[in-house]
């Protein structure tokens, strides 16, 4: 999986990846060639009392060590900037491919899932393509070149490499195996904290409420103690690695100052030779280190690549149109055709045989118990989930045919959850209406009762909103999330239990205001409470995802036993009717 996903995002940097590894070949031949005129120096001019030739020979090591050094900084920088454009490339991916789930695959990965994975998976995968630029292009190159010189200053000293090399490979083998579970295991449990520690900062209000803090103290503790765990496990191994390789560098060195006197006293060599050869196996034996450490990196950006490309090989459930409609002729004509939903492995479905036509100037009501699948139903109508069978129309074409851009004109959802973004009123207002003026979004707010709480909040339409609107409470986040839809004025509008934090009486002087508003629209509210919903056109009640009754509110009143117990467990007799 990392080699694929390597081959697929490096593929746009060959010229830096080319200029990269060229000039790593350069800067490692001058490493090379060091030791063989400090050799030189030695032999030639130390032991003869040549200082001319020290002299000129140094300046030659001088001229070479600064091309070094520039060709190293030279591919330090192509490295970099490539290892980061990976990076940003790869989350950039994530990002685009999570965007188009639907609600289904968000809930299969989860959320502090899905941001482990375009952060940190991704931050190790770009952390392995920079070190791999900056050590595992020149220890190759180094190792092979290393060897060639040992070579060439001494073959039967030589054979010492056939012994050290073997060992330090299977030293590395054996400790990468162990390391690539131990780094799964480790990238798990940073998905547990992290959804720990989002279930508990979004639920901080309950935890205080019933006083949890103690419990879930603990709970973090116990995902907090296993990371903990798993990171000591993997350090020990880590730890391990560094002192067995340098156990073996420096025996190397031992044997190769002990057999190199050797051949010295026998006039096989010379001291320069030896130093040379010295410097040469600290090369090849500093390449495998290289190799070494980068071998220690490979396992998790395994891991981390493998959890990425399970993202980016998920395809959404809500598949875009290969030849979308982008003009709808009709205005605001809503159709369900025997409209069922299931979920994937389920026995049965959400939803099924739901037939359910809405018109422009008419407000269609679901209600229905929990669970009943009212807020499934309406999300069928923006693709926020297709239906698995039937049809869902808007004006007349099946929702799936339709551009993802047109069918967002034509229909407006306020969800049951509203959720505003960081940023102010004004930004929040006009995400559907980029181009929305001032007027247009004062207007919105008058309609949504909201214009009275914007204006005294300090800035007006430029008060900020933190997160998640953080900052205003339930029903005035649900009356911006109203305004929101209507300064698009789109031809239908859905609403997903969205009147249900505000009083009876904002309730009563939004849904006035929005009568007048939407006459020409097509409305569909999603309501538990009845003082909402009875005065709609019609009202649909939904039962175990079947529709149970259609009608009125007094016609329901009289024949429909469901709709009749939702009203009275709400209101007496004499106010029902």
């Amino acid at each position: 999986m990392l080699i694929r996903l390597l081959r697929a995002h490096l593929g746009p940097y060959t010229k830096p990846i080319s200029l990269l590894v060229l000039l790593q070949l350069v800067a490692t031949i001058a490493s090379l060639y060091l030791p063989t005129l400090n050799a030189d120096i030695i032999d030639t001019g130390v032991i003869k009392g040549d200082t001319g030739y020290i002299i000129r020979t140094g300046g030659v090591m001088l001229a070479i060590t600064l091309a070094q050094m520039l060709c190293s900084i030279g591919a330090t920088y192509y490295g970099a900037r490539t290892a980061m454009a990976v990076g940003r490339d790869l989350r950039a991916s994530v990002f685009d491919r999570v965007q188009s789930f639907s609600s289904r695959e968000v809930g299969q990965f989860g959320a502090p899932s899905l941001i482990t994975r375009s952060t940190n998976d991704v931050q190790q995968v770009q952390m392995l393509v920079m070190m791999s630029f900056a050590l595992m292009v020149a220890a190759p190159i180094m190792c092979v070149g290393g060897i060639i010189m040992a070579l060439n200053q001494d073959v039967p000293l030589s054979s010492l490499l056939v012994i050290v090399v073997p060992v330090l490979a299977v030293i590395v083998i054996l400790l990468v195996r162990k390391l690539r579970p131990a780094f799964r295991g480790m990238q798990t449990r940073i998905d547990g904290v992290n959804r720990i520690l989002r279930e508990q900062i979004t639920g901080i209000r309950v935890i205080r409420a019933f006083v949890k803090d103690g419990h879930e103290q603990d709970r973090f503790g116990v995902a907090n103690d296993e990371l903990t765990d798993y990171s000591l496990r993997t350090g020990r191994l880590m730890a391990f690695m560094f002192p067995s390789v340098m156990l073996v560098v420096n025996v190397s060195s031992i044997a190769v100052l002990w057999f190199g006197a050797h051949r010295i006293a026998s006039g096989g060599m010379q001291v320069g030779a030896v130093t040379a050869f010295l410097s040469y196996l600290m090369q090849i034996l500093m390449s495998v280190m290289m190799a070494t450490f980068m071998f220690m990196m490979v396992p998790r950006a395994e891991v981390c690549a493998e959890r990425i490309v399970e993202v980016l090989d998920t395809e959404s459930s809500v598949v875009p149109p290969v030849a979308p409609v982008t003009e709808l002729r009709s205005h605001g004509y809503l159709e369900l055709r025997d409209v069922e939903f299931r979920y994937p492995g389920a026995e049965t479905p959400v939803l099924r045989g739901i037939d359910i036509t809405a018109r422009p100037g008419e407000t269609t009501a679901v209600i229905g118990s929990t669970g009943s699948g009212k807020s499934t139903l309406l999300s069928l109508i923006p693709r926020l989930s297709d239906a698995t069978g039937g049809q869902v129309l808007v004006n007349g074409v099946d929702v799936r045919e339709v551009a993802p851009a047109t069918l967002a004109e034509r229909v407006g959802l306020v969800p049951q959850k509203p959720y505003l973004f960081s940023g102010s009123v004004a930004s929040n207002l006009r995400y559907g209406k980029p181009d929305a003026t001032d007027e247009e979004l004062w207007h919105a707010l008058e309609i949504a009762q909201a214009k009275d709480f914007v204006e005294r909040m300090e800035g007006g339409l430029d008060a900020p909103i933190a997160q998640g609107g953080g900052n205003v409470s339930g029903g005035q986040r649900q009356r911006l999330a109203i305004a929101r839809a209507l300064v698009r004025r789109p031809e239908i509008y859905l609403f997903d239990d969205s009147f249900s934090a505000l009083d009876y009486a904002t309730d009563a002087r939004l849904r006035a205001a929005l009568l007048a508003e939407t006459s020409e629209a097509t409305v569909v509210i999603v309501a538990q409470r009845v003082s909402t919903i009875r005065d709609a056109d019609r009202i649909i009640v939904l039962d175990e995802g079947e529709v149970v009754g259609s009608g009125t509110h007094h016609e329901l009143m009289a024949d429909n036993p469901t709709y009749r117990e939702i009203v009275l467990s709400q209101l007496t007799e004499q106010e029902a009717a």
